[in-house]
């Protein structure tokens, strides 16, 4: 790799599993020396961000964060794609960004592993967090 990647990490961060989640997956992409914006940490996408009104803040700081990303990496797990991952994902497309779905979720839909619109707007699918960096050096 000769050039650092910079990477939007998207996903639910709701429940202290997700947030735990999101962690992990920052911690081994730093490991592997790419640089990675994390809503929940880099937008103060908080608890207490939320109850003091700082809504357009956090969106400000979400949407620079992909913005200034090569690549935006999407959590995609649960019976559904998260609703504001859904929003970066389709925002990333639009910007002409490469959007790599994570999917460990066994679980998928009767026509597809997720919702056509996402299957169409993201460039890969891993299943897991080796086949994600394998992928990853490739875009």
């Amino acid at each position: 790799m000769n050039k650092k990647k910079k990477i939007y990490l998207a996903g639910p961060l709701f429940t202290h599993a997700e947030l735990e989640y999101n962690l992990k997956i920052k911690d081994l992409l730093v490991k592997k020396e790419f640089s990675v914006f994390l809503p929940q940490e880099d937008a103060e996408d908080t608890t207490d961000e939320r109850e003091n009104q700082n809504q357009k803040l956090i969106f400000k700081k979400c949407v620079e964060g992909v913005d200034s990303s090569d690549i935006v990496v999407a959590v995609l797990d649960g019976v559904d794609v998260d609703s504001g991952t859904a929003w970066e994902i389709g925002y990333a497309y639009a910007k002409d960004k490469p959007v790599v779905g994570l999917r460990t979720d066994f679980r998928s839909l009767s026509n597809g592993i997720v919702n056509l619109m996402i299957e169409m707007a993201i460039v890969a699918l891993a299943r897991d967090e080796d086949e994600l960096f394998k992928i990853i050096e490739k875009v």
